[in-house]
């Protein structure tokens, strides 16, 4: 009797242990992260900028940390586009990690690495615009690396999103023939008076509007779906890098909060970000994965 007591002990134990694996990131290295990723040394991380390299040069560190590779044999992807303002080079940063069911279906998770650059002697830092959408990538690397998905995953950093959403029109474009089945983009995420956190691309897909009616919520804050046309509120369809993958009938889920008075200008600080809002942010965006990773559209 005693044995089997003790190995229900242990059963129980290990679920436990495997429960708080599964929803494992590192909260202070979120912070820490987002706060050298909207610091001064990289001058707002204007593409084709030193600074802008210099953030894709951390990130790719962090990857390297962490464990997880680049895709397709590399984490930095070039391309070359031409626009009124001028001729750009630019870089997204791509990391992967293959799928123990489905490796030749992909989950694409997105944020922005550039933001605006300087203006004289301002810097527009962008630390919830899109800091902290890159931190919150690496989040996910450490979650993957603990949590092995079904289905691969690209974790994309696009470049250029500031300059017409360059970045992934262009990966877009160079994955046309390969099956991913979702993009969940998360762009302006760590700052939100009212602990609000937005979805939009519900409206687009069925299993996605069952996905997210049916989850979940680990956190208290309020998770609600919303700027998609349907509500008369700004309408974030096409605002950020989940457009391309729309217009490409790719599913997309957007995760952001609503423009707050530093949108786009130099206070968009590390200081003013909402810290306990923002981890729960990520928690929900990666149980909310967790969940479309086990069900597959």
């Amino acid at each position: 009797m005693k044995n089997i007591v003790k190995s229900i002990i242990c059963v129980l134990l290990l679920s436990q242990i495997g429960y708080a694996q599964e929803n494992t990131f590192n909260e202070d290295k979120l912070l820490e992260r987002l706060e050298v990723l909207s610091s001064d040394k990289f001058e707002g991380r204007r593409t084709g900028e030193k600074g802008n390299d210099l953030a894709r040069a951390y990130i790719i560190n962090e990857y390297k940390n962490i464990g997880i590779t680049g895709f397709n044999g590399s984490y930095e992807h070039s391309f070359d586009f031409e626009i009124r303002a001028g001729k750009f080079n630019a870089k997204n940063v791509l990391a992967f990690i293959k799928g123990t069911e489905f490796p030749k279906k992909y989950i694409v998770i997105s944020a922005h690495h550039d933001h605006l650059g300087k203006s004289g002697d301002k810097i527009y830092n962008g630390a919830d615009d899109d800091a902290s959408g890159v931190s919150a990538l690496l989040a996910f690397a450490e979650y993957l690396m603990q949590n092995p998905p079904k289905h691969s995953v690209i974790l994309a950093a696009f470049d250029a999103e500031e300059l017409g959403l360059r970045g992934s029109k262009y990966f877009v474009d160079k994955m046309k023939d390969s099956d991913i089945v979702v993009n969940i983009n998360m762009d302006m995420i760590s700052r939100s008076a009212k602990n609000e956190l937005y979805v939009v691309g519900t409206r687009y897909n069925k299993t996605l509007e069952e996905v997210v009616t049916s989850f979940k919520n680990p956190t208290d804050t309020k998770l609600l779906v919303g700027h998609d046309g349907t509500d008369g509120k700004q309408n974030w369809t096409y605002t950020s890098d989940h457009g391309p993958f729309h217009r490409s009938k790719i599913p997309f889920l957007y995760f952001g909060n609503e423009d707050h008075a530093a949108y786009h200008k130099p206070t968009d600080e590390f200081t003013d970000v909402t810290p306990n809002f923002y981890k729960k942010a990520v928690k929900i965006i990666i149980s909310l994965f967790k969940d479309l990773d086990l069900k597959g559209l």
